[in-house]
């Protein structure tokens, strides 16, 4: 195979065209899909046909509201995250983990009552096993991913349009059915997506150490859940007693349920950000076909000897041949998660802080572990750096740990606080409390603005 066309006399073109067997690569990527999901133990039921699977997918897509397809399955991601936990071995509850749990919320949402102005949640805390929380989590994460499922699907759609009214104006141009390609990526976009996700949450189950570690309002009602086995696990050569570092991880857990539970509108904020980076996604169908065009012609000499071409193509598509590229308005919203992820990081660390004081000596030990472990493999730098290619600058979480601290000294613990019903600080107000302070203070006498 060259470029989009077959080699003359090439068994795989029937009717030597010289254009590519559609059905055949199709048909490879469905067998690829396929053999993942077996791998994982996932039922690939739905995926026999690759034809039917895509014209059914194409027709839902372009009905009514009542027949629209799902953009992302939620059974896929759960299927593929809980798949993946089962591989690495369950490990249930047990009595002893329940209470361990139970106390040390016990003492920290004592603590957190002095350290922030936002009141308990009426939920309980409670231990989860690392499947108990890929399943209360789902939701949460289906909602903050699916509108970039959302934008792929609709940036599918507007080059099949494109493709459709190009070849519709010249029947007779001899190129190749982009719609079929632009259809193929519509059909699966969701599934793909959908099994990253899953993987992605399968990973992070056996890291996290409660549902707020990712910095992201994942349960709705908001409320504190921690993984015991995750928490014993982090405490690995810590040489710090164990109650110390279960009383740490349940204020962390704890500060943050509270913030998302007295700020719905940030939960919005956050999803915004998601939104707005779905809806810019956008493909140029002349670099897809530039992209394409020489990845195929330079597949063969760079994929393994003896590599099949279902291999070739999936090393093609690997590669970045569909990768869309950033727009301005995308880059806004991934530097407006950022700074918002590094704010709620930031004000725990400091609400934490605060509420342990003298009582844990080992905080600040506690404090920089967690630091490292963040800088080298946060959970929210793993998800978004797969999906979206965010950063996450541990710098940044440092400068607004610093900036909540500032706030909290010069005014008060209710002042800091009441930061969030507001507008939030950017990236640059972390570096001068005090001048963001004065930016949004209104003075005590107005005649001079009369």
């Amino acid at each position: 195979m060259a470029g989009f066309g077959f080699t003359p006399d090439d068994p795989n073109d029937p009717d030597n065209s010289g254009n590519p067997d559609f059905e055949a690569m199709m048909r490879q990527m469905q067998e690829q899909m396929k053999a993942q999901f077996e791998q994982l133990g996932i039922n690939p039921a739905g995926f026999v046909n690759p034809f039917t699977t895509l014209f059914s997918q194409f027709g839902k897509a372009n009905s009514g509201a009542n027949g629209k397809a799902e953009v992302l399955s939620i059974a896929t991601a759960r299927d593929t995250a809980t798949k993946f936990i089962k591989v690495q071995g369950l490990k249930p509850l047990g009595t002893k983990d329940v209470s361990v749990v139970e106390n040390a919320f016990e003492i920290s949402e004592l603590w957190l009552n002095e350290a922030t102005a936002f009141p308990a949640s009426t939920h309980a805390p409670v231990a989860v096993s690392r499947m108990d929380w890929v399943l209360e989590t789902m939701p949460g994460w289906h909602k903050t991913i699916e509108p970039l499922a959302a934008g792929l699907s609709s940036a599918i759609s507007d080059l099949m349009d494109q493709a459709m009214n190009a070849q519709a104006a010249d029947p007779e141009q001899g190129q190749p059915p982009i719609e079929m390609i632009t259809a193929m990526l519509r059909s699966f976009i969701g599934t793909m997506i959908a099994t990253q996700l899953g993987q992605s949450i399968g990973t992070l189950a056996t890291s996290v150490t409660g549902a707020h570690d990712v910095g992201l309002p994942l349960l709705d009602p908001a409320r504190a859940i921690v993984i015991p086995e995750n928490i014993e696990n982090w405490a690995v050569d810590l040489e710090i007693a164990k109650s110390e570092v279960f009383i740490f991880h349940a204020l962390r857990e704890g500060a943050v349920a509270r913030l998302f539970a007295h700020n719905p509108w940030l939960v919005s904020y956050i999803q915004s950000a998601v939104v707005e980076y779905g809806k810019g996604i956008h493909i140029d169908i002349d670099a897809i076909q530039r992209q394409a065009q020489e990845a195929f012609e330079g597949m063969q000499a760079n994929m393994p000897e003896g590599a099949g071409e279902g291999e070739a193509i999936s090393f093609a598509l690997d590669n970045g041949i569909f990768t869309p590229e950033e727009s301005p308005a995308q880059k806004s919203a991934l530097l407006k998660l950022e700074t918002v992820l590094a704010l709620i990081d930031g004000w725990s660390d400091e609400v934490v802080s605060l509420a342990a004081g003298d009582r844990i000596p080992s905080i600040e030990q506690l404090r920089e572990s967690h630091r490292r472990r963040r800088a080298s493999s946060s959970p929210a730098q793993q998800l978004f750096s797969s999906m979206l290619g965010l950063q996450v600058s541990p710098k940044l979480t440092r400068e607004a740990s610093a900036f909540w601290k500032k706030i909290r000294e010069v005014k008060s613990v209710g002042e800091r606080d009441q930061i969030w019903s507001g507008l939030l600080p950017t990236a640059d107000d972390l570096l001068d409390p005090e001048k963001f302070l004065t930016s949004t203070s209104i003075p005590d006498d107005l005649s001079g603005l009369l």
